[in-house]
């Protein structure tokens, strides 16, 4: 060894280095990368890192719970520091999280039902050997080569989340959903993500006797996988954050009556004032007060009178409709958008002579407002205004 010279030692040693780790990375630290993709694209188009709070959409609530464990996990951060070109890891752009003070029921709650990476922000308990093999069911993910053609989809679907033309319903296993019932079209939540099934192969006799089929499955990440419908069903079930996103047009945002499954969430009401101000007795028979509430409509009413939101006076109850699985504020919001051309424009004086201008008051006669229920009901109400001049409701 003595006669060798430092390239010929050197040689030498190369045997016994340390090989280069090849192969990439592995599916967790994928997982993990296309998780913090997310946020990166919600920084990229909104300018700020994702916030906490009720006021905030389902999805940047999730993308900020995410994000916290990212930050709180050493692991992650070593995986993302070369990535993190915003300085998101840093937390310096981020409200402060309350996700830490929370069990995961709050942290559900909080989500509205939806739930993080199932690796990433899996709170409550280390997974067993089965969550484990689901997880691996659905982590052989690949970039989706055509993910523009689908951009547009995810985006609806989640302006109809936020509008609420659409609701998620938890999948479980006494939903009544079948392997068969998993068709081309629908959207899932599964692992945090939005799943749109793309594609349907063609049926064939599954090992066990049943009947299965090979699915091409798009997530809002920009990625897809070719599982097997049962084994979506399987994560499914698996993530007990796993959702169905329902269509559209799969029921009234309000019915006459609830089934058994049904969530009441409250009533829309319609009122007339009895009060004797001269422009409410001028138009009384078409000044109408459109509401929603969550509480009973008498104890609502019950100070009417004391009460400039409802023109310090007596009302009385035109029309009542019972809600079930619907967002209130959004509703409301949606009735108050289709009539704001008929806003009634008066102000009050409260019992401390104080002005207020109620803004839930509209000049539309009561056919109009059936209508309008109407065309809730059936969801053709989307890009509709009311029309003052002809009291009719049209396109925008």
């Amino acid at each position: 060894m003595s006669d060798l010279d430092l390239d010929d030692l050197r040689a030498e040693l190369a045997d016994f280095a340390q090989p280069e780790k090849k192969g990439g990375r592995t599916p967790r630290e994928e997982r993990i990368i296309a998780g913090f993709e997310d946020i990166q694209r919600f920084v990229d188009e909104h300018g700020r890192a994702p916030q906490h709070g009720e006021d905030r959409d389902i999805f940047e609530r999730l993308y900020a719970v995410r994000l916290d464990r990212l930050r709180s996990l050493e692991e992650c951060r070593l995986v993302l520091a070369p990535l993190d070109h915003q300085g998101l890891l840093t937390g310096l752009e981020a409200a402060p999280s309350p996700a830490e003070d929370m069990n995961t029921d709050e942290l559900l709650a909080e989500l509205g039902g939806a739930a993080g990476e199932a690796e990433i922000t899996e709170l409550r308990h280390v997974r067993s050997a089965a969550e484990k093999r689901a997880a691996e069911e659905i982590a052989n993910r690949e970039p989706c080569p055509d993910f523009e053609r689908f951009r547009p989809l995810f985006e609806q679907v989640r302006l109809d989340l936020d509008r609420g033309f659409r609701i998620t319903r938890p999948f479980v296993r006494d939903s009544g959903l079948l392997k068969a019932d998993i068709t081309e079209g629908q959207f899932f939540i599964l692992g945090g993500q939005t799943a749109f099934v793309a594609e349907v192969g063609e049926t064939f006799r599954a090992p066990n006797g049943e009947q299965d089929a090979r699915l091409r499955v798009v997530y809002s990440n920009g990625t897809q996988s070719n599982l097997l419908r049962r084994s979506l069903q399987r994560a499914l079930y698996k993530d007990e954050a796993g959702r169905r996103i329902t269509e559209p047009n799969a029921g009234p945002l309000f019915e006459d009556r609830n089934s058994d499954d049904d969530v009441a969430s409250g009533t829309i009401y319609v009122l007339r004032s009895k009060s004797d101000h001269p422009i409410v007795a001028a138009n009384r028979d078409v000044l109408h007060k459109i509401g929603v509430t969550s509480s009973e409509i008498t104890r609502r009413l019950a100070n009417a009178k004391l009460d400039p939101t409802f023109l310090m006076a007596d009302v009385e109850v035109v029309a009542t409709y019972e809600l079930f699985n619907i967002n209130r504020a959004r509703l409301e919001n949606l009735i108050h958008r289709i009539f704001g051309a008929a806003r009634l424009d008066i102000e009050i004086k409260d019992r401390f002579g104080q002005p207020v201008v109620p803004r839930e008051w509209f000049l539309v006669p009561r056919f109009v407002i059936d209508e309008a229920v109407e065309m809730i009901r059936d969801g053709t109400i989307t890009d509709h205004v009311y029309d003052p001049r002809t009291a009719t409701l049209r396109p925008r």
